[in-house]
């Protein structure tokens, strides 16, 4: 690993995330793609930055980041998790205000399990009276 870069985990449902995170101008490089080419969604754009508008450090960083498994908003809350813990190695005085808001926390969520005699995990087959 190179000098002055930190080296972070994120994962959320099935989706894993690795970032380095350094000191720079503030380009994001997802598995080779900017961060508005990766996410289309401004929603998910927006709340993959939270970690960096809450602490005032936008633009501060370039963030490299290796994304894999899971669907686009699993991806992105895992990176999400990983570029706030980044921020956290950083710099320990920001641990509070991200606690606070919540980004320092797995989300533990995930798909319940198929249940046997059921279509899906709580869905019913339908009842016919006759």
């Amino acid at each position: 690993m190179a000098e002055g870069v930190t080296h972070t985990i994120g994962r959320r449902k099935e989706a894993v995330c690795r970032v380095y995170l350094k000191a720079g101008s503030g380009k994001w490089d997802i598995n080779g793609r900017t961060l508005g080419d990766y996410f289309p969604r401004p929603a998910l754009v927006s709340a993959i930055q939270q970690p960096f508008t809450a602490t005032d450090m936008l633009g501060r960083f370039d963030v490299k980041a290796n994304v894999s498994g899971g669907g686009q908003t699993g991806q992105a809350g895992a990176l999400r998790l990983a570029v706030a813990r980044a921020i956290v190695q950083i710099d320990e005085s920001q641990r509070r205000k991200l606690r606070d808001l919540g980004l320092l926390t797995r989300d533990a969520r995930a798909v319940e399990r198929k249940k046997p005699g059921r279509p899906k995990a709580r869905k019913r087959f339908q009842f016919s009276k006759r």
